[in-house]
């Protein structure tokens, strides 16, 4: 997939894709299978203002595919 900066730069198709690959992930991990998504990969975040929020949502989102994250 090519890199996500904003929604519109996806065609309709490619956005069904994502979503369906999220469903399909989802409904896989709830019957207990995991998926090392993020094996070997390093992630990091850097915000211009502090948003406690979305940082909270990202930590969680990185705990569920059991993967560090660097801030």
């Amino acid at each position: 997939m090519k890199h996500l900066l904003k929604l519109m730069d996806l065609s309709k198709e490619e956005i069904s894709e994502v979503l369906a690959l999220a469903a399909k992930l989802k409904e896989e991990r709830k019957n207990g299978i995991a998926h090392p998504l993020l094996k070997n990969k390093k992630l990091g975040m850097i915000f211009q203002k502090s948003s406690t929020r979305t940082g909270f949502l990202l930590r969680s989102a990185c705990m569920n595919l059991a993967e560090p994250l660097c801030f």
